[in-house]
């Protein structure tokens, strides 16, 4: 049962370091991997020998990021290889660089780990061409860095082992401070409302994300790509810096280290227990299959036969919202 207890006191994490195979030869990209749960993530990969694309805005945090890794004893030995992606979530104009830039480098992705967000930033905060930040940054361009990068994961998935090409969008646990159904959408333009509550509008933008695995699964399953959401955990990271004080106390009191919601990811990245069975699925912390609140369930369903279900309709908002960043799409 996904209960809120259950997520935030979860079991022992059972697939670790140890249980992560030799990754040589693989690509991964981590997006929001210059610290936090992407950093413990891409650590840990570079560990087992991957190629890892540290996709962030700052070059200049990200390059320290990737000589601290380097650093690290358990990385010494790495026959890896760990480089820096320009990535900007907040732009969509931007994006399609960033696709083209990595295509230029790699024939082949192999685990796309869409990691990086923003929780709660000052009241009114728009992306560069908006949206509300948070909808812009978790759902919009994640959904265009995905559909960018859908054609080289589908000719990966084709030539590689059976269910080892998947793309994790992170979500939350979304059985607490969620608005009814998940997402509130506007009835006229289908666009998310921007809700007075700061963590209800957070949660919705994670639900998007659950939207998004649900529905990929459910569209492309010819891809041969598996689609996973995510709860990573509670843990305290830079994500919580716009937190109130004594919110960002408690906190650290209960909260874990960055690198438990690593395992979380790994476990939906890399372990054997996922298979395309599980297509679509949601992953609780730290590393297990959970199942999705009835109300958000709903949303996942079509009301009525003919009728789209709101995943479907916020599905296509944004992919009217990034069309003009589509065209031609990335080789």
């Amino acid at each position: 049962m996904c209960t809120p207890i259950n997520q935030i006191f979860p079991p022992a994490p059972t697939f670790v370091e140890k249980d992560i195979p030799d990754l040589a030869g693989k690509v991964v990209i981590v997006t929001g991997s210059t610290s936090g749960v992407g950093y413990e993530t891409a650590s840990i990969l570079y560990s087992k020998n991957a190629t890892v694309y540290i996709a962030a805005r700052s070059s200049e945090k990200a390059e320290k990021a990737i000589s601290l890794i380097k650093l690290l004893p358990e990385c010494s030995n790495s026959q890896g290889h760990l480089a820096y992606l320009p990535l900007d979530l907040s732009d969509l104009s931007s994006i399609r660089s960033s696709v083209d830039q990595f295509l230029a480098q790699q024939n082949r992705l192999d685990v796309l780990i869409q990691n990086a967000g923003v929780m709660t930033p000052p009241a009114g905060s728009k992306t560069k061409l908006g949206h509300d930040l948070e909808i812009g940054t978790n759902c919009l361009g994640p959904f265009l860095f995905n559909t960018l990068l859908r054609p080289v994961l589908k000719r990966t998935a084709a030539n590689a082992p059976a269910d080892s090409v998947r793309v994790i969008w992170l979500s939350s646990m979304v059985v607490a401070s969620v608005p009814p159904g998940g997402i509130i959408l506007d009835k006229q333009s289908g666009q998310p409302q921007v809700l007075k509550s700061a963590m209800e509008n957070y949660m919705q933008s994670k639900v998007g994300n659950l939207f998004f695995a649900s529905e990929m699964a459910r569209r492309h399953n010819e891809d041969r790509v598996i689609h996973l959401s995510v709860n990573p955990g509670l843990m305290k990271t830079e994500l919580q810096r716009n937190s109130p004080a004594i919110q960002s106390m408690i906190m650290g009191v209960v909260f874990k280290a960055p690198r438990y919601g690593a395992y979380t990811e790994l476990f939906a990245g890399f372990s054997p227990q996922v298979t395309s069975a599980q297509n679509g699925s949601f992953v609780i912390p730290w590393g297990r299959f959970g199942s999705i609140p009835s109300h958000i369930e709903k949303s996942l369903e079509p009301p009525n036969e003919g009728e789209p279900s709101v995943a479907e309709r916020f599905w296509g908002w944004c992919d009217k919202e990034t069309a003009p960043y589509q065209k031609g799409l990335a080789r």
